[in-house]
């Protein structure tokens, strides 16, 4: 059979076609990784399911702020002498709709728990998988930093973080302001602290949650350090302090009531009682996600790249 240089034509050989647009540092490989991860997290229905069993609570305060404008509309007329208003009586059966640093506290803090529950199924997903399949390999052979696989894994995290936490906040903050425009010299103090709350669960969950997830891999075991992490030590911590009437310091091995003391400091709110000081707590959350972040490092560092 005659081939094509007989016939006059250039030979036909198997090539790679040329990369036409614009080659960019290694940094701009983080967005690329945290999109694939969390479009892998989003694909399951049942973080779908979760997800709506979140909005399930931003839906009770968003209605319950409607429901006390619509109150305070209907009572605009002077109250008679002993008479409580349908406002004030709400806000008594529900203290947290009042607009002020309580709200999102409580709000960020009751939200949270569905949070967890979401990472405790999703860590062998993100992160998991790539040590227990060999994917991270791969990753690493590509001309990116091992900091950058990591910043991609975070930032995937800390997205679902605040697709659950930080948004559905900033939309009860801004509902306020639309019901009672005259308050928002006031409430807009408080736009730091949420952002600043949402960055503490951000953070703090983030790390916690990959480093988890790299020390046991799979979805079962990952569940049981979660639990034991965010269900049981609270227990532990409130048995201690509560009925055993230890040092309210035993409260610090419980991560989540760290984060809610840092997250409502931010907000200007008062620290509940028999609680460690705020900065034990803040120096517990950085100690606990420093050490995240060095086992992180170290378990990547390990892992042998051929490029």
């Amino acid at each position: 059979m005659a081939d094509s240089t007989d016939r006059g034509h250039a030979p036909q050989l198997l090539h790679y076609r040329p990369w036409q647009g614009t080659f960019r540092p290694p940094l701009f490989s983080v967005w690329p990784i945290a999109r694939t991860s969390l479009a892998l997290m989003l694909r399951r229905w049942l973080f779908w399911g979760l997800y709506g069993l979140g909005t399930l609570n931003f839906l009770r305060f968003f209605i319950g702020q409607v429901l006390v404008a619509y109150l305070n509309v209907q009572s605009a007329e002077p109250a008679r002498p002993g008479q409580t208003r349908p406002r004030e009586l709400l806000y008594r059966l529900m203290p947290s709709l009042d607009g002020s640093g309580e709200t999102y506290r409580a709000f960020l803090s009751q939200q949270g728990y569905v949070v967890m529950v979401v990472l405790a199924l999703a860590g062998s997903v993100l992160i998991g998988n790539d040590f227990r399949f060999g994917s991270l390999p791969y990753y690493l052979s590509k001309p990116l930093r091992r900091r950058h696989y990591l910043l991609g894994k975070s930032l995937a995290v800390g997205l679902f973080v605040a697709m659950m936490t930080v948004i559905p906040a900033l939309l009860l903050f801004v509902e306020y302001l639309l019901f009672y425009p005259e308050e928002w010299v006031d409430k807009l103090s408080l736009l730091p602290g949420i952002l600043g709350y949402g960055a503490v669960l951000m953070g703090s969950l983030s790390l916690i949650l990959l480093a988890a997830a790299v020390l046991v891999r799979e979805t079962v075991p990952l569940i049981m350090v979660w639990t034991t992490l965010f269900l049981f030590c609270p227990l532990l911590a409130s048995a201690l302090v509560e009925v055993l009437r230890l040092d309210p310091a035993w409260r610090l091995i419980d991560l989540w009531n760290c984060s809610y003391l840092v997250g409502g400091d931010m907000l200007g709110m008062p620290d509940p009682p028999r609680q460690p000081e705020v900065y034990q707590a803040a120096l517990v959350l950085c100690g606990a996600t420093l050490l995240c972040l060095t086992y992180l490092v170290l378990r990547i560092r390990a892992v042998e790249v051929v490029k």
